[in-house]
């Protein structure tokens, strides 16, 4: 499997990396199965973070064995440094190490101070030196601040949203990583899922020699997809660019990532699901969404308490409640049309 230097890290990550949110869903033995079969496959490299439930435990459930042949990246929310600290220790009891390859700030929408000797920065970097980290990166959804991040020369890593539909803004950071030498870790390579085609964003991606996609895996079959592809990587075809301009003009606009920030909902709707169910129900199999079940939740979209709480956490600045209830009108007419 292809390698690529992550940045000034120096280390060799291999060009298809592993994920780890998706794993919360399945079964610890399940994702054993699976994360044991990706390193078995070649990938080297796993993203995990505190706030994915049990993610982490399941890394170390899988890789206590052999934690050194493999490169772990996790995430903590913190804003400052001693929470940062004990999210830390947390993180490696989890994983069944004494140290992670790389910890990142996630997604904070303000950049810590790194002066401050009592910040997250200031944590990350006492982590650094206690040997625990060796080294550190920040995630981040909005691409101000993460150009921001890349060029103040604090961190080794930057993780942002990168796929074949990315605006020309977003794909500016490649070059600016590339230039500062920061590490660039490319999630949402499939948009959620709502890319359908992954052999249009892989050899999107597989362009740039500095991007590392970390694909979101929850199945053996999407890990064997992955796996195939990287025996065998696409070019950019005209026929594939065909591709990448039909699902720029379908999803052109401000639509739902599904980056899950917005969650837990506190009437129980599922936002990521929910918020954007007019191009699922298009763009993938419809017969899931018809069923008895599935309705019932869309209807918990009308229990909504406009509580806000899904507006202010979205890095997108997407007005949730209203695109929510878009989604019911339109979900009702294509149940109506289709059952």
């Amino acid at each position: 499997m292809q390698k690529t230097r992550l940045g000034r890290t120096g280390l060799m990550v291999t060009r298809s990396s592993f994920g780890a949110l998706p794993i919360q869903r399945i079964s610890f033995d399940e994702a054993k199965k699976i994360l044991l079969k990706a390193y078995k496959g070649g990938i080297n490299f796993y993203d995990t973070a505190r706030m994915y439930t049990d993610s982490e435990e399941k890394l170390g459930y899988a890789f206590s064995d052999i934690r050194k042949d493999i490169i772990i990246a996790t995430k903590s929310v913190a804003t400052d440094r001693k929470t940062l600290l004990e999210h830390l220790e947390t993180s490696l009891k989890n994983m069944k190490t004494d140290y992670v390859d790389i910890l990142q700030l996630h997604n904070p929408g303000v950049l810590p101070d790194p002066e401050d000797p009592e910040s997250s920065y200031a944590g990350m970097i006492e982590a650094k030196k206690k040997g625990m980290v060796r080294f550190v990166g920040i995630t981040n959804h909005r691409i101000k601040t993460a150009i921001q991040a890349v060029e103040s020369g604090l961190y080794d890593t930057m993780q942002f949203p990168l796929n074949s539909i990315s605006s020309d803004i977003d794909l500016e950071l490649i070059e600016i990583c590339k230039k500062k030498d920061v590490g660039l870790i490319a999630m949402k390579a499939m948009s959620g899922g709502l890319i359908t085609n992954s052999a249009s964003t892989f050899a999107f991606l597989r362009q740039f020699d500095n991007v590392v996609p970390i694909w979101g895996i929850q199945r053996e079959a999407e890990l064997d997809e992955f796996l195939q592809l990287e025996k065998n990587p696409p070019e950019l075809t005209d026929e594939l660019w065909e591709v990448i301009k039909k699902d720029r003009t379908e999803l052109a606009g401000n639509f739902c990532r599904a980056c899950g920030y917005c969650m837990p909902c506190p009437v129980g709707i599922e936002i990521p699901t929910q918020a954007r169910i007019s191009l699922l129900m298009r763009r993938a199999p419809y017969q899931p969404f018809l069923s008895d079940e599935f309705k019932e939740k869309m209807e918990l979209i009308n229990k909504c308490i406009e509580c806000g709480q899904c507006k202010n956490h979205c890095p997108y600045s997407i007005d949730t409640p209203n695109l929510l209830k878009l989604q019911l009108q339109d979900y009702n007419e294509f149940y109506a049309k289709h059952k």
